[in-house]
């Protein structure tokens, strides 16, 4: 089979908030701004803020499915980490730096940095 994953999407209650959010984490401005569906582009990604209550769709919210980012260094990573909530302190973990935080939507999120 011939797969690739281009695109995953966060629910979000406050599109708005959700997409103040993600543009100072990515220090980047949203591709597509929308009500209902807002895209921003990582290198080709598409990382998509779905406003499932407007679209009448119940979602139960865990921590069972991490979206993950990778960035350039530990630096980087405890720089980023300083302005989030927590829920999973920098640990190393094979040859990744991993820490997970909160979105402002109640998703979480993981974040790693390569060990040096």
């Amino acid at each position: 089979m011939d797969c690739s994953i281009k695109s995953l999407y966060l629910c979000v209650k406050n599109m708005k908030r959700a997409i103040a959010f993600y543009e100072d984490l990515l220090e980047q401005d949203v591709t597509i701004r929308d009500d209902i569906y807002s895209v921003f582009d990582i290198n080709g990604f598409r990382l998509g803020l779905f406003a499932y209550e407007k679209m009448n769709e119940h979602h139960t919210f865990g921590s069972n499915c991490l979206p993950s980012l990778q960035i350039s260094d530990i630096n980087v990573l405890k720089n980023k980490l300083s302005k989030l909530k927590v829920v999973f302190p920098i640990t190393k973990i094979g040859i990744n730096w991993v820490a997970e935080f909160e979105d402002s939507e109640g998703n979480h999120i993981e974040i790693t940095a390569p060990c040096n």
